[in-house]
């Protein structure tokens, strides 16, 4: 008889080996919870987890989902892998269409149509947790949303379950009109519509000059554009066509507002700017200049006067060679990935992320039409379920799966 197998790494030593293990590749760490069930046994450990989170900061990229605008028509619903493995499920069938609207906090929002009803949809990759969302009582024509962790005091690394809000920004179809509200799924209910209009002095001159620019319209209608927002603590940004400014929605005090971009206007950018989040938790907002290729990076600070201030230029040409930047349609900047710093810049030649700290280049996707970028960010790891035994008993048992495709089931005893 064979002597039994001892596990020949310490405990300590083996999780300070295996806390090392790269979260963007998720993979890693499942085979590694496969090797045996000593090593299975401690990394499914919540304490490990927890630790493996702390160790790593941010939630990794695992997943992109895109939005277009509304004369591009939806995108194939594809919910593409920025990993080693596959492209992810999506939601989405023949009999119900959903329309990716946001990924943030773990969660993905989607608008899902069933039949003549359209329903919101905050779905959990990971856990596979579905709630639907009624719609909110704004006649909208276009628009854009955001989901957000409601949780108090969360740091937002293991956002999995929990209370969470959505934030509803759109043009009222007619009232012609920015509109804004927020649902909370404690209360089950939306936020009274708080409406953008010239009591804001910032938005009524823009609306001015909008107005005196344009030529074949008899007024003006603000659309909302359907981008990711940035969100920073009780507020979310967002963009309007048709002007250069910034909306801002503020849904602790149900307010909508609107500031200035950065000088002298985000149209040298082509109309595609990104707003973001900077490390400062400041607003920033990233633009690639039509006429030299060259990434802008803006941010606004806030102490005594609020202004924009210019942090970075990045030559796109020297940075992304591969990308081609210069030629066919150019480069464009078509979203941003909080937390990890990076920058989704758009070419003829395909889809590309930018590591501002690193300027590290990868090609994510193929040339497509891309407007607006979600990304999806979360730790995926190994976790424990309970299950009853034949008699009746309960015992812990383990199932390593990726997003429900189960690689292996054992009793890590």
């Amino acid at each position: 008889m064979a002597p039994p197998r001892t596990n020949l790494i310490d405990d300590d030593v083996l999780a300070e080996i295996l806390l090392r293990l790269p979260p963007g590749e998720p993979e890693h760490l499942f085979r590694a919870a496969l090797v045996c069930k000593p090593w299975l046994r401690l990394i499914c450990l919540p304490a490990f987890r927890s630790q493996y989170r702390a160790f790593h900061g941010a939630p990794p990229l695992l997943g992109l989902l895109y939005r277009n605008q509304v004369c591009d028509g939806d995108p194939a619903p594809r919910f593409a892998s920025t990993t080693s493995l596959p492209d992810f499920p999506h939601p989405a069938s023949d009999r119900c269409p959903a329309r990716p609207l946001d990924c943030r906090h773990g969660r993905v929002l989607l608008h899902v149509s069933h039949d003549s009803d359209v329903d919101l949809l905050v779905w959990d990759p990971v856990t596979g947790d579905r709630r639907v969302v009624p719609d909110p009582d704004v006649d909208w024509m276009v628009y854009t949303a955001a989901v957000l962790c409601a949780a108090a005091g969360c740091d937002h690394l293991d956002c999995h379950g929990g209370p969470f809000r959505v934030v509803f920004l759109a043009t009222d179809d007619r009232e012609e009109v920015v509109k804004a509200t927020v649902y909370s799924s404690a209360t089950g209910a939306w936020s009274p519509p708080v409406s953008l209009d010239d009591s804001c002095e910032c938005y009524a001159r823009h609306k001015r000059d909008a107005t005196a620019e344009m030529m074949f319209f008899s007024s003006y209608i603000p659309y909302v554009q359907p981008r990711r927002v940035a969100a920073i603590g009780d507020a979310v940004y967002f963009t309007i066509s048709r002007s250069s400014a910034i909306a801002k929605y503020d849904w602790g005090e149900n307010r909508l507002s609107v500031i200035d971009p950065p000088p002298p206007d985000t149209e040298v950018y082509g109309g595609f700017v990104s707003l973001m989040v900077m490390e400062d938790n400041s607003l920033g907002l990233a633009g690639v200049e039509d006429s030299t290729s060259s990434l802008h990076i803006w941010s606004r600070t806030v102490k005594g006067a609020a202004k924009w201030v210019q942090c970075m230029v990045i030559d796109l040409e020297k940075a992304m060679p591969m990308a081609n930047p210069r030629e066919g349609h150019g480069a464009y900047v078509v979203g941003f990935a909080e937390g990890v710093g990076v920058i989704f810049v758009r070419t003829d030649a395909g889809l590309f992320t930018l590591e501002l700290k690193s300027g590290l280049v990868k090609k994510v996707d193929e040339f497509g039409v891309y407007f607006s970028v979600l990304p999806y960010m979360s730790f995926y790891t190994p976790g424990s379920v309970l299950v009853l035994s034949s008699d009746g008993m309960s015992s812990s048992s383990v199932t390593v799966s990726f997003f429900g495709q189960t690689i292996g089931d054992t009793n890590p005893s």
